[in-house]
């Protein structure tokens, strides 16, 4: 399988290479469009700040092939986000495959969110194998509100979405990569699709 992690102005590209290969799985990180575009499944990690890594994205062409691609397609974290319509973080339009709007959390709680928090009302092929009230870890400001592509929430300040789905894009708030067993099997569950 030929797996292409998405390099762009973001951190955490090998923290998701290196979960990778713990599953056996060769991964290329990589913003060689040629090279993502003949990728059996796409990730697209992230760390960092939105209006930069789309910066970066539209530099290189990347916007539109991501836009494209009909292979599975993961965002993860800031990936999530920058697949969205538009992000409050540095006033960014975004992909827009998903039609929902990034928003800051409000400061009454610590923010960032940083830690341990549970998903539920989770539904999909992504969540095969994994319990209701699961623990994923989580590192951000921003959040997705619950919408139509939402398949799982988290509650933290407000409900918001811990997952979406559309078509052949998926995308998650929390990091797999660093969070054990159920974070493990959401990646082999993207990898089987």
């Amino acid at each position: 399988m030929n797996v292409a992690i998405i390099k762009y102005n973001a951190g955490n590209t090998r923290s998701v290479y290196f979960a990778l290969e713990r599953l056996g799985i060769d991964s290329l990180i990589t913003d060689d469009p040629e090279a993502i575009r003949k990728a059996d499944k796409v990730i697209l990690p992230g760390v960092g700040e939105a209006g930069s890594a789309m910066g970066y994205l539209k530099e290189k062409g990347l916007d539109k092939l991501i836009k494209d691609l009909d292979q599975p397609v993961l965002g993860i974290c800031l990936g999530m986000q920058l697949l969205c319509r538009y992000s409050e973080e540095g006033n960014t339009h975004c992909l827009n495959i998903f039609d929902q709007d990034v928003q800051k959390f409000n400061e009454s709680k610590k923010v960032p969110q940083i830690g341990w928090n549970t998903l539920n009302q989770m539904k999909g092929s992504l969540f095969n194998g994994i319990p209701e009230n699961a623990f994923m870890y989580f590192v951000h400001s921003y959040y997705v509100g619950p919408g139509a592509d939402t398949i799982s929430e988290t509650d933290y300040i407000i409900p918001f979405s811990s997952a979406i789905e559309k078509n052949n894009f998926f995308a998650v708030q929390f990091h797999p990569e660093k969070s054990g067993k159920y974070g493990e099997q959401i990646l082999k569950n993207f990898l089987r699709l």
